[in-house]
């Protein structure tokens, strides 16, 4: 059973997780390298426990005490129960949610060895923006994506925001990194997959005339938005995708894209 500890000082080095929370240079530094993460509100929580990631402890605002008391039961990690007011002093925010806590990171797989067990994938070239990558994210969980590749660019998909926005799903779908771009998309087509490149240019297939769901093993590549995939990662693309727009609309969000696409490559996939 965890111990559930009153704190009244924000500057209490026990809180020290949580500081700077709206810092996003600082927690892209610090999170990776000190090996945690942040999970926000109830449900986000139970699904990173449930992931099998580790807690370092919680922080909880009064009234998510009762509320998180299984979770508090089960989990020795200390618990900091703090005033709405002290936590936003610590946090720099208003945690509307009243409930946070700091998990321990799992190391990342290779990217080869993510292959070996999947047979559609997301690749994501400079994503940085960490609303987009959650919502890929859940995307790709939802529409039955197996694993997300990332470029060594791409923003973190554990960073707060990505996770909220996710709503956990960044937890469901297997990711890695991969280490040299795009040189290492080769390894991705000699593990049998196609690469294709998201694009709205003019020359790329209509997506459902392309039909990925019918092949062997996808790789939907995705590119950030506004730039979109790079000349060298279009390059290496075995082939060109579009989504067919009307009323004159050029493109869509890469997150909105990135599901009208998941569908495309998942649905009536060979079994």
């Amino acid at each position: 059973m965890a111990e559930i500890i009153t704190v009244d000082d924000p500057d209490d080095p026990r809180l020290a997780d949580y500081t700077g929370l709206t810092d996003v240079e600082l927690r892209r530094r610090r999170e990776p390298a000190e090996g945690l993460f942040i999970a926000e509100g109830e449900k986000v929580i139970r699904r990173a426990r449930h992931a099998g990631y580790a807690m370092r402890s919680m922080l909880l605002s009064a009234k998510w005490v009762d509320v998180m008391r299984d979770v508090i039961d089960e989990v020795p990690a200390p618990v900091y129960a703090v005033s709405p007011a002290l936590a936003e002093r610590v946090t720099g925010y208003h945690v509307h949610r009243g409930a946070l806590a700091s998990m321990q990171r799992k190391p990342l797989p290779a990217a080869t060895d993510l292959l070996a067990g999947t047979r559609r994938i997301v690749v994501m070239e400079a994503v940085n923006d960490h609303t987009n990558i959650g919502a890929i994210f859940r995307s790709a969980a939802a529409l039955g994506m197996d694993a997300v590749l990332l470029s060594p660019d791409c923003a973190d998909p554990l960073y707060r925001r990505s996770v909220k926005v996710s709503m956990g799903a960044v937890f469901s779908v297997p990711y890695a990194r991969l280490e040299s771009w795009p040189r290492d998309l080769a390894a991705v087509r000699e593990a049998g997959f196609k690469l294709l490149a998201l694009t709205p240019a003019e020359k790329a297939t209509a997506i459902d005339e392309a039909a990925p769901h019918t092949l062997e093993r996808a790789a939907l590549m995705l590119g950030a938005e506004g730039d979109g995939l790079s000349t060298g990662a279009l390059r290496a693309a075995d082939e060109w995708v579009r989504i067919p727009m009307a009323h004159g609309v050029d493109s869509l969000n890469v997150g909105a894209a990135a599901a009208v696409a998941f569908y495309a490559v998942a649905t009536g996939r060979p079994a």
